[in-house]
């Protein structure tokens, strides 16, 4: 018998192959060192242009010019100490970089926060003088999204004030921060084998995919029972939060809370109603899952607690990350060579830290600059989820890619309005590449199926209910209605019987979900990612189907965020503002509800 004990490795244990290459952001710390001094030094010279920026075209344009410069050199900056930070925690090198970095991206935003409201505030003649020569033509989209906000801002000394209450206006979701990573504490739950496990937010859905019912049941109860007892308190600062969303609105003089959020990414509200009410006439999808899966589960009523269970035990399934490039590479071809070349060379020669090691943060993420490759973490393990934790993270590195080859700078980042559709995309085509692939296995295809359908039933459904509440929240606020836990706790109890009708027996501790959902301090953010996995799926169908889908497709991956969101998902091929994405989404769901149930049942 090997009584081995695999030990996770030290980040130096590591072979370098496996390791990203952060060279080409710089060769040596001394190289970051002396970048660090020279935007410090250079901090001073934003005095040349403050107050002075209506005065000649030649001081505006070497103003924009200027600040653009210092925030691509801290770009490198920072990407380079967070790098090194999180492939070892433990680096205190590392962290005492990062720390000069904020540092230092602290003090160019203090130095540089007059040129937004100087900007705003030059005369109407002057502006229109400026926008006119062809020198700025290449900053014009972003000199007017800075004079959109002309109408919503106000006085210097009452930006001032404001800028003041910055720590008062964050206390409510600070509070709740504290509260949820750090005070509360959950208690005890017994494994399968009879171990005393302490319940976390990082195990808790684990727990409720237990095959033992006794198990999922009483940590789902355990877990809200801690929420429960702390009711009031969370519910006030959830609460709090609302309120001080209506007054910086009515400050701001913006329509509405939710007209102040949208605002940046000229969204228009019929985007958000028409989400929530396509959605909500289309549930019927959701409900036969629901139903069918009380049936594979041999239940005579199913709670909230079944639903995280899988229908397919884990399929036998390995796979080393050599073979996981090539079969994302194979999965992607449709996308076209100039794709994929370039992901194959990157993700082996450079891009990707690819294993666990010994202070190295959890998780996975896709990152990098303007002047750097992109750069993904993983925590690569073999599994089918690391596969698809693979190919998600790709489609957002390439989606950086053709931004920052196609773009420039002040160009480069596109919004989180359409982060999520590059990499859900990537998610959708290797699931149609694995389908066919295993189109003689019945369990591999189930599994499969399985897996998407509960992707999009946690994205596309769940979160826009979470967004149907949070609406409901700020217009109860707007019209000067009481948010007391019970006024909450209607709300949304309301909407857990309209999501899910009679399909579930609703127990009184999921009225008290809300509670729990950090996205809520950040006032309508979560219909994002709704919309996203509904673009996601109407751009993988029209790719699969023809080669100007992938055409239109290439196309936006390369505009980074030279244009709104919405018209760069129109050149896609995708109109957000027309309620068929979602309508089509929908009916992708209910195709996959019937097609995973025909397999499954051909299992048995």
């Amino acid at each position: 018998m090997d009584n081995t004990v695999k030990k996770i490795p030290y980040r130096d244990e590591i072979p370098d192959n496996d390791k990203w290459d952060v060279t080409p952001l710089f060769a040596s710390a001394e190289e970051w060192e002396k970048l660090y001094a020279e935007i410090e030094n250079s901090i001073h010279e934003y005095n040349n242009f403050e107050g002075k920026l209506h005065q000649s075209f030649s001081i505006f344009l070497q103003a924009i010019e200027f600040d653009l410069s210092i925030s691509r050199s801290l770009d490198r900056l920072f990407t380079y100490a967070h790098l090194k930070s999180d492939e070892d925690t433990t680096n205190q090198d590392a962290q005492a970089m990062l720390q000069k970095a904020h540092s230092l991206y602290q003090r160019v935003s203090e130095a540089s926060s007059f040129l937004v409201p100087e900007i705003q505030s030059i005369p109407d003649p002057i502006m229109s003088n400026y926008l006119s020569n062809h020198a700025l033509t290449p900053y014009v989209f972003f000199i007017e999204k800075i004079l959109r906000y002309k109408e919503h801002t106000l006085s210097k000394e009452i930006e001032e004030m404001l800028a003041m209450a910055h720590e008062i206006a964050i206390a409510p979701s600070e509070f709740f921060k504290k509260l949820d990573n750090a005070d509360l504490r959950f208690g005890t739950i017994e494994d399968e084998q009879g171990n005393t496990i302490e319940l976390s937010h990082g195990n808790f859905i684990t727990f409720l995919m237990s095959y033992n019912r006794d198990i999922r049941k009483n940590a789902f109860h355990t877990y809200y029972d801690v929420y429960a007892s702390h009711k009031f308190s969370i519910s006030q600062s959830l609460a709090s939060s609302v309120k001080k969303d209506v007054f910086f609105s009515r400050v701001r003089r913006f329509k509405s809370c939710l007209h102040q959020a949208l605002f940046p990414d000229n969204i228009p509200e019929t985007v958000y109603h028409t989400l929530i009410d396509s959605v909500g006439k289309n549930l019927n999808p959701l409900f036969h899952y629901l139903h069918y899966r009380k049936e594979a589960l041999g239940l005579d009523e199913l709670h909230f607690y079944d639903t995280y269970v899988p229908l397919i035990p884990d399929v036998p399934f390995t796979m080393e990350y050599q073979e996981a490039v090539e079969t994302c590479i194979e999965a992607l071809t449709v996308l076209g060579d100039d794709y994929t070349s370039v992901l194959h060379d990157g993700l082996l020669s450079g891009w990707v830290d690819r294993y666990e090691n010994r202070g190295k943060i959890s998780g996975a993420y896709s990152s990098g600059c303007y002047d750097s490759p992109p750069y993904i973490l993983l925590n690569y393990d073999t599994t089918i989820n690391s596969l698809y934790t693979l190919i998600h993270e790709s489609g957002h590195s390439m989606h950086s890619y053709f931004s920052r080859k196609y773009q420039p700078y002040v160009y480069h980042e596109y919004t989180i309005f359409v982060a999520e559709v590059a990499s859900t995309l990537n998610e959708m085509l290797l699931s149609h590449y694995l389908l066919n692939k295993y189109q003689d296995n019945p369990l591999m295809q189930a599994y499969i199926l399985n897996r998407e359908i509960d992707e999009i039933r946690g994205t596309l459904f769940r979160q826009t209910m979470f967004a149907e509440f949070e609406f409901i929240i700020h217009t109860m606020a707007e019209n000067n209605q009481p948010l007391t836990y019970q006024a909450l706790t209607e709300a949304y109890a309301a909407l857990l019987q309209k999501y899910f009708a009679s399909t579930i027996v609703i127990d009184p501790e999921l009225h008290n979900e809300y509670l729990r959902i950090p996205h809520f301090y950040s006032a309508f953010y979560v219909y994002k990612y709704a919309t996203g996995i509904a673009a996601a799926l109407s751009l993988a169908q029209m790719i699969l189907s023809s080669d100007d889908g992938a055409k239109k497709y290439m196309q936006f991956l390369r505009l980074g965020g030279s244009m709104f969101p919405l018209e760069e998902l129109k050149i896609a091929g995708v109109d957000m503002e027309s309620p068929d994405v979602i309508v089509n989404a929908l009916h992708y769901f209910d195709n996959l509800v019937n097609t995973f149930i025909q397999v499954h049942k051909s299992l048995t």
